[in-house]
């Protein structure tokens, strides 16, 4: 059975390393997350603990799903810092281990953030992933709008220059 756990700073420090486990795998299978393959264990633990500031202070929400006895995946809401931006966030680093993808996993994840978020008052949501990544139909069947592509955005884990599709997704109220 999945549960999902929304995460406090300490328990973010705790889950440190399988985070790190979860983002190796999602690096090494080709998803572009923001990293470069190879990526260190280390390396991926680390940033993970260095998370835990901004879940302290409100900034960043994490949620991490566990199946099995393990972590199986992830996402996170960055809050907008700008007093004209308190009404939107960010919807980052979806990841799901690549064996436990086509289970649901993805959209029950951003749908516990979706529901967070509209209980916090945020009635806008973005994020941006990469142009023709299986992660656009989880957006797309969750009811986001597309909002255009930006060639050579982000380079994906092997380096080469990838082009992101932005999303957006209005929220109403709890």
């Amino acid at each position: 059975m999945t549960e999902i756990v929304h995460v406090s700073a300490p328990e973010l420090v705790t889950y440190a390393d399988e985070l790190a486990e979860l983002l190796m795998e999602t690096v090494e299978e080709g998803s572009s997350v923001g990293f470069l393959a190879p990526l260190e264990r280390e390396a991926a633990a680390v940033w993970w603990r260095a998370r835990a500031a901004a879940v302290e202070s409100g900034e960043v929400s994490i949620w991490i799903a566990r199946e099995g006895g393990r972590v199986a995946g992830t996402i996170a809401l960055v809050r907008a810092p700008l007093p004209n931006a308190r009404h939107r966030a960010e919807v980052a680093k979806l990841m799901v281990r690549p064996s436990a993808r086509g289970q649901g996993l993805g959209r029950a994840l951003l749908a516990a953030v979706e529901e967070f978020a509209a209980r916090e008052g945020i009635t806008l949501l973005i994020l941006d992933t990469e142009s023709g990544s299986l992660a656009e139909q989880v957006y797309c069947k969750a009811g986001w709008t597309e909002v255009g592509s930006v060639p050579g955005y982000a380079a994906d884990p092997a380096g080469s220059l990838k082009p992101t599709t932005f999303y957006y997704k209005e929220l109403t109220g709890p």
